[in-house]
């Protein structure tokens, strides 16, 4: 078996549990010869693309026995995907997202992230006034936004957000519990019990959902249940955190490379179903790039991160429907520190450091977000000792980080690598705002003691 099959497999976390299927579709090419992914927009929103390559005819519907190269961009790439409120007895061709999620990764950094967002949140849908952001695809499709629902929910995320989307996914029920059951279902670590009485079941009926606390193998229908009850104490936000938990159990299953017989045995089956029960503008060459750059990411670099009540308030809407309220600065705080490249910085000349940090002047700022009193200000004063120009410390907007974080506004590379260094930062924020009144600010995490000698 070509080993680039293999790691098509291995990458599988990065587009979700659907496009899964489609590596393996990509195996089996004599199964896919005539594959048409459902496309609304045949053009990347907002993006030309990164990997893969069409074949001479432009139909990259199969890879024709080309191995497909990794992603060749060096910029990040950003993944909408939406799983649909379709149900069995729906005609409609119009649906809400029963699911939102981002995954997004930077090709250079070797790292990745999640973010899922709650679907209640409120916000403005561009053109058509405020509502749930769930609402953005439904409203796309009925009334004709040009690119369909697909290309509203992207510009809403957007809108709202300030992240670039370059590409969707959208799938309904049926590709979710069809992928986990053709990898022979997961293993969940279920951390309470959960008792669902009210179930939907597709039908305008019930379908009580009962679920031990503790180590569980789950089908693609109780895998599905398990992700979309809200029977919890935070409903949607511990919702979220269990589809992303399925989505890396998922990854954790595909990464058992003794799996690839099983998946080409069903890949007829997979193909069959999925072809209906997705849309996404992805080339099939895209997916099988994205997912070869996959396997350079190791799982530590993955973060998991949902919107919660760190990042919004309860609310109920003049018709009295219960919605979430965004907290604007937070969650603009988060997107920056998930979503903004890491600095390119030069690294700096050989020589004494405090010399060089004196003759780069960098205005810096120290934000306690640590949660711990006067951190910041013995932070500040240490720093001053050793020669950083420290002009003001404060209070973070949270008292919980977890990890120190570093951004860099003006590019003073000097200061920048040396407390990146010294506070053990993986990688610098770029704030790339040249008009700044401060070039350096440090957020102090929980991760951060003040050192008793010099570095």
């Amino acid at each position: 078996m070509p080993s680039w099959m293999m790691g098509a497999l291995v990458g599988v976390f990065l587009i979700a549990t659907a496009l899964s299927g489609y590596l393996v579709f990509a195996s089996v090419r004599d199964f896919v010869a005539d594959w048409r992914v459902t496309n609304v927009n045949p053009t990347p929103v907002g993006a030309t693309g990164g990997g893969g390559n069409d074949g001479p005819s432009g139909n990259s519907g199969s890879t024709g026995g080309i191995i497909p190269a990794k992603w060749s961009g060096a910029d990040r790439v950003t993944l909408l995907v939406m799983g649909i409120d379709r149900r069995k007895i729906d005609v409609d061709r119009a649906y809400r997202t029963d699911t939102m999620m981002l995954i997004s990764v930077d090709p250079v950094a070797k790292t990745a992230v999640m973010l899922s967002i709650p679907r209640d949140l409120w916000v403005e849908i561009p053109g058509y006034g405020v509502n749930k952001i769930n609402t953005a695809n439904f409203t796309g499709d009925s009334f004709d936004y040009p690119g369909g629902g697909p290309a509203l929910a992207v510009k809403t995320i957007k809108y709202n957000l300030g992240i670039h989307v370059d590409y969707y996914v959208r799938l309904d029920f049926t590709a979710f519990e069809t992928f986990i059951d053709t990898v022979g279902g997961v293993d969940m670590d279920v951390p309470e019990a959960i008792d669902d009485p009210e179930y939907p079941d597709g039908a305008n009926g019930y379908e009580p959902f009962y679920l031990p606390a503790g180590r569980q193998h789950l089908n693609g229908h109780d895998a599905l249940r398990y992700a979309r009850t809200r029977h919890t104490e935070q409903g949607d936000i511990d919702r979220a955190k269990r589809q992303q938990q399925v989505i890396m159990a998922v990854r954790d299953k595909v990464l058992s490379l003794n799996m690839l017989p099983t998946l080409i045995a069903k890949a007829p089956l997979m193909y069959q179903t999925l072809n209906e029960n997705v849309t996404t503008n992805l080339t099939l060459d895209q997916i099988i790039a994205l997912a070869l750059l996959g396997q350079d990411i190791p799982r530590e670099n993955i973060q998991s991160v949902v919107i919660d009540y760190q990042y919004l308030t309860e609310g109920t809407t003049s018709d009295n429907q219960q919605v979430l309220i965004p907290l604007r600065d937070k969650i603009r705080e988060l997107r920056d520190r998930l979503f903004t490249t890491a600095a390119a910085l030069p690294q700096p000349a050989s020589g004494d450091a405090k010399a060089l940090i004196a003759a780069e002047g960098a205005k810096v700022v120290v934000l306690n977000g640590a949660g711990v009193q006067g951190l910041a200000q013995s932070t500040a004063e240490w720093l001053q000792g050793q020669g950083v120009n420290v002009v003001a410390y404060d209070t973070a907007d949270r008292p919980d980080y977890a990890n120190s974080v570093i951004v860099a506004y003006t590019g003073k590379p000097y200061t920048t690598v040396w407390l990146q260094r010294t506070f053990g930062v993986a990688n610098i924020v770029s704030g790339d705002d040249p008009n700044s009144l401060v070039d350096v600010k440090i957020i102090l995490g929980v991760d951060w003691r003040v050192p008793t000698a010099t570095p």
